[in-house]
Order: structure tokens, then C-alpha cells, then sequence
């Protein structure tokens, strides 16, 4: 006699689970996935996750105190001079010797670009300035751009695992190194020859331009050192951020490994490598310690990159202990800093605005 089936179930009704199968009501699930945590340790958690919101917030927060201490000091300055236009220019007297009388008159004026501070009255055209940031920063840019993109792609591309790690670590511990120590191995060991290869003194002279020791080309030498790494190492990690799918598509379809990185890898990190480019860029604007040491410190327009210049970060390191406090002087030098902050952050956002953009439209 065969066995009678089990009844069904009445609407609305639950039937209780067999003995040792598990239940599968939302309740039982619920309480299978969520695990009892100790008190102590909800804690724990909860406390790291308010610390960690709470030092973004103190990082804002910070930024914005300088943005406004800065322009708060530097804002200053407007007040204490007549015009604006003294932080752009002078107008100077023309001076000439008149042999009849034997005397020097006045016979006109000009506008001069002078950084002058201590003179009466001051002369505080902010514009040597910025010629000599964004001359020692472009040059130095143009000298490392390439070999810092070159040593990325072949880290990221071309180099044994072995040479990798040997490579790397030496990179990371060239950023390391003191700035003073670089501005004092330019000193010594790359501007006195240099300037006796090129200019000898003997007179059979290279470069005639080539006539101040210490220059805007040395010291954008000595800055390419210090952001040759900082592009290689960024650099680097774009490359290698990219899905190794796309390589062995590439390959698959027979092209060669140098032609799968220029056509294939190279396109899809661009954002990383424009990013590693414009960061090295404003490390190159935002140095101090081998621009004071190796440009020459002498404020002035020059196209020529042989002649002595002087940075918004070399002026602010060398006058700022001598100004005076609450002077024209110091109101301008923190004028200068805000001026140079403001740079720095419209990169790091020209950086951001550009990943973006690039990440979208490869949709990495």
C-alpha cells in the first residue's frame, strides 16, 4: 500500500522545515549573514570611522585657514600703496649727462620691472617674480618631461621584475634626498664646469651667453633632478593601472610589444601621464632650496636662460626673516605666497579636471 502524501499546506500557513534542513525564512537568513559583534569591537569601528572623517574635515579645514591667512596678510599691501599698479611696475627717471653744464638731468621717463623692497621709494613689480618661477619651472619641465615618461614607460613595460625592484626603490629614494644637498652638488660638481666648458676664459667661448656663473639653466637642472622621479614613479603606476586585458588584445592581433605600448597603453593611461607631467610642473614652481642656491637670485625679465633670475619661493626663503613686521615689505611677501598658493591649487585642479575627463572617455 503505497504511502499517503503529505497534506497540503493551508493558505497562510508556514510549514515548519524538515529536522536538519535549514530554514530559508528572511528572518533566518538575516540572522546567518549578520554575525553578533562584540560591543567592544562596534566601538572600535565606530570610533575609526569618525576619526577618519574627522581628519578630512581638519584637512579642509586647514587649507582653507592658510588660503585666508594669506590673502588676509597679503591683502594688506593694497592698502599701503597708491596704486596697483606699483606691484606690476615703476616709472623710473631717464638720466643723462649734459656736457655744457657738466651736469646729469632728467630728460624722461620709463617704466621699469623691478623687485627692490628696501629702496626709497620701493620698487615691488612682483613680475621678475613670476618670469623667474614659470622660467626655471618650464625649463625644467621641458629637460625632465621626456626622460620621465621614457623611464615610466620602460619600468611599467619593458624592465625585468628584477630591474624593477632595483629601479624603483632607487627613484623613491632619489625623491627622498634633501634639496639643499642637490643645490649644493650643482654648486660644486655642475655650475664652475659648466660655466668653464662653455665660456671658457680663454675667451674661445661656446655659448657667449653663457656669462653668469650661476644661472636659470642650472638651477633647472638641479629641479629635473628632483621631478625626474616624481613623473617616472607616476607615471608608472598609470601604465601598470592599466587592464592587462588591453595588452593581450593587442598582441593577440599581432602587433609588436613596442607597438602595443606606444597605440594601446600610452591612450589609455594619458590621464596619468598628463597628471604626472602637471604635478611634476608644480613641484618644479613650488621648489625653493636649488633655485636660492643655483639661479642666481637677481630679479629681472631676461629671455636669455643664462642669466641670473630669482623664483617667488627663493624671495619669500631669503627676505622674510629681514622684513619688517607689519611693513609694505612683509604685507607683499605674503601677497607673493598667496599668489603661489593660488597656482599650486589651479594645478592640482587642472590634474583632477583632466583625469576625469580622460576616465570618462575611456571608461577606466
Amino acid at each position: 500500500m503505497s504511502a499517503s502524501a503529505p497534506p497540503l499546506d493551508a493558505p497562510g500557513e508556514k510549514n515548519p522545515p524538515a529536522s536538519g534542513s535549514p530554514s530559508f525564512s528572511p528572518k533566518a537568513v538575516r540572522d546567518r549573514v549578520r554575525h553578533s559583534t562584540p560591543f567592544i569591537q562596534r566601538l572600535k569601528e565606530f570610533a575609526i570611522e569618525k576619526l577618519l572623517a574627522l581628519s578630512g574635515w581638519l584637512s579642509i579645514l586647514f587649507i582653507l585657514l592658510i588660503f585666508v591667512f594669506l590673502f588676509k596678510e597679503g591683502l594688506l599691501a593694497l592698502r599701503q600703496v597708491e596704486s596697483l599698479s606699483t606691484f606690476f611696475y615703476s616709472v623710473e627717471p631717464v638720466m643723462a649727462y649734459d656736457a655744457a653744464t657738466a651736469e646729469t638731468k632728467i630728460v624722461g621717463e620709463a617704466v621699469a620691472y623691478k623687485w627692490e623692497p628696501v629702496s626709497t621709494p620701493p620698487r615691488l613689480s612682483i613680475l621678475p617674480l613670476l618670469w623667474g618661477s614659470f622660467g626655471v619651472a618650464l625649463l625644467s619641465a621641458v629637460l625632465s618631461t621626456l626622460s620621465g615618461i621614457a623611464v615610466g614607460v620602460f619600468l611599467s613595460e619593458m624592465a625585468s621584475e628584477k630591474t624593477r625592484n632595483l629601479v624603483k626603490p632607487a627613484l623613491e629614494l632619489l625623491v627622498g634626498i634633501p634639496t639643499v644637498v642637490i643645490g649644493f652638488f650643482m654648486l660644486t660638481v655642475v655650475a664652475i664646469p659648466l660655466k668653464n666648458i662653455l665660456n671658457p676664459a680663454d675667451g674661445t667661448s661656446l655659448i657667449p651667453a653663457y656669462q653668469s656663473l650661476y644661472n636659470m639653466f642650472v638651477g633647472s637642472l638641479g629641479v629635473s633632478v628632483v621631478i625626474v622621479p616624481v613623473i617616472a614613479s607616476l607615471v608608472d603606476d598609470a601604465l601598470r593601472a592599466v587592464p592587462m586585458d588591453l595588452r593581450a588584445a593587442s598582441l593577440s592581433l599581432g602587433a609588436t610589444r613596442w607597438q602595443t605600448t606606444w597605440r594601446v597603453v600610452l591612450p589609455a593611461g594619458v590621464s596619468g601621464v598628463l597628471s604626472a607631467v602637471i604635478l611634476g610642473f608644480g613641484r618644479a614652481i613650488g621648489e625653493t632650496m636649488i633655485v636660492l642656491m643655483c639661479a642666481g637670485s637677481a630679479p629681472q625679465i631676461s629671455l636669455n636662460p643664462f642669466d641670473s633670475t630669482r623664483t617667488m619661493t627663493a624671495t619669500i626663503a631669503a627676505e622674510m626673516g629681514a622684513a619688517q613686521q607689519g611693513s609694505l615689505h612683509m604685507h607683499t611677501l605674503f601677497l607673493v605666497g598667496a599668489i603661489l598658493v593660488t597656482l599650486a591649487f589651479f594645478l592640482n585642479l587642472t590634474v583632477e579636471l583632466i583625469a576625469n575627463h580622460y576616465r570618462k572617455k575611456i571608461r577606466l
